[in-house]
């Protein structure tokens, strides 16, 4: 047995045979990828990686797990079954990020492929497959449970691997976040809410909901959500690196085919990106490497339900100063990390007596922090635009139409 200290949940064990998967160079490649792509630049010790936040999830994901088994064995056929899914999921939870290239959602956005597509390549690689033989799991439930392939037969498992609300990757990452970027109100009631999950039957499937003594926990973790999206992950200073990093990877990478072999494309970091830069003079990588802020917010637009006053700003800054001055950005691929998605398509299920319930119809605040809702800020460039007059000719118009 393998020991690890993690800051957050102090000593992480692993087996053997986990422990030889995670020495594999696949794994060990998440070192050098941080969890928060360029929030450093905002948050300076926000320097954690993808590896420590795959134990993590290892860790809050097997604590789950093993809760849902002392609550519910009437869903397990037996302790082989047991065994079976325990090696099954803590698989999956270790290696669910492995598909990531340097900056994540960045280095998505300029290449056009999803991480999910990178971790199927990878989870055929001989050195891959033989890491999960030794642990006497299926590649292909364990590429199920990562990608939320509705048909595993797993679909709880499925859930708490990839599902769209208590899944263990959010029950780490915000308490890491949070951790290493000091925001307080990214912290949330994780031993209760692990304590509360159960296992239901609805419709002819199983499903995982909580137990209804833990909606005060739900709560806290869907507010914490809610913070760290409006504190951390929406945060200006990134999301203006963001929009330069991908100038930057658009120079290093101007065919992004060339990364299409797997063999390629694991041989990136962010390490490599960064040292690059060193030769690189456009005005994208001078910005990136000297911290230079190419851009100043005009306004934001937090949670909005109507997108009218976030419009005819965009409009009246684009006539002012020139469409190619101003920045729109709409974040829409960390929107997932909002609570309970952005439409109505997804709950949590909570168990009162005999029946299954909404979380929304038991909480009030839940039911206000979900819905569809609309995440802008509007950016100008400081070379070119007077920001000033900028926030002024949106604070009108904000004014105007209140």
């Amino acid at each position: 047995m393998k020991r690890i200290f993690d800051p957050i949940h102090h000593f992480i064990e692993l087996s053997p045979s986990e422990a030889r998967l995670l020495d594999l160079p696949v794994m060990q490649r998440l070192r050098r990828l941080r969890q928060l792509g360029l929030a450093y630049l905002a948050f300076p010790a926000a320097e954690h990686s993808r590896f420590t936040h795959a134990l993590g999830t290892l860790a809050m994901g097997t604590r789950a797990f093993d809760e849902l088994v002392r609550t519910g064995p009437e869903y397990f056929a037996n302790s082989a079954d047991v065994d079976y899914q325990r090696r099954l999921v803590r698989a999956a939870l270790l290696l669910h990020d492995i598909g990531h290239g340097p900056f994540s959602h960045a280095c998505e956005a300029v290449l056009g492929v999803r991480h999910e597509a990178r971790t199927s390549e990878l989870l055929r690689l001989p050195e891959m497959r033989s890491g999960l033989a030794a642990l006497d799991v299926d590649p292909a439930e364990v590429l199920g449970l990562i990608a939320g392939d509705t048909a595993s037969r797993y679909p709880a498992l499925r859930e708490l691997v990839s599902g769209p609300n208590l899944d263990a990757d959010r029950m780490d990452y915000l308490q890491r976040d949070a951790y290493f970027t000091g925001v307080a109100s990214g912290r949330y009631d994780a031993e209760q809410l692990v304590a509360s999950l159960r296992l239901f039957e609805r419709a002819g499937r199983v499903v995982m909901g909580i137990d209804a003594r833990g909606v005060v926990a739900l709560e806290s973790f869907v507010m914490a959500r809610y913070m760290m999206f409006a504190s951390v992950y929406f945060h200006h200073t990134t999301r203006i690196f963001e929009r330069v990093l991908q100038d930057v990877l658009r120079e290093l990478w101007p065919d992004p085919r060339s990364l299409d072999p797997i063999e390629e494309f694991v041989r990136w970091d962010d390490f490599r990106v960064l040292n690059d830069l060193a030769d690189q003079q456009s005005e994208a990588a001078r910005a990136l490497r000297e911290r230079i802020v190419v851009y100043a917010v005009a306004a934001e637009f937090n949670a909005e339900r109507d997108l009218r006053k976030y419009e005819a700003c965009e409009r009246a800054l684009s006539a002012r100063f020139g469409a190619r001055n101003v920045w729109a950005d709409e974040q829409s691929q960390v929107l997932h990390r909002l609570p309970l998605g952005i439409d109505r398509t997804h709950t949590v299920w909570v168990g009162s007596g005999t029946e299954l319930v909404d979380a929304r119809e038991v909480s009030d605040l839940i039911a206000k922090l979900t819905g569809k809702a609309y995440w802008r800020k509007l950016f100008v460039r400081r070379d070119a635009v007077d920001v000033a007059e900028a926030r002024r000719i949106c604070t009108e118009i904000v004014n105007l139409s209140t």
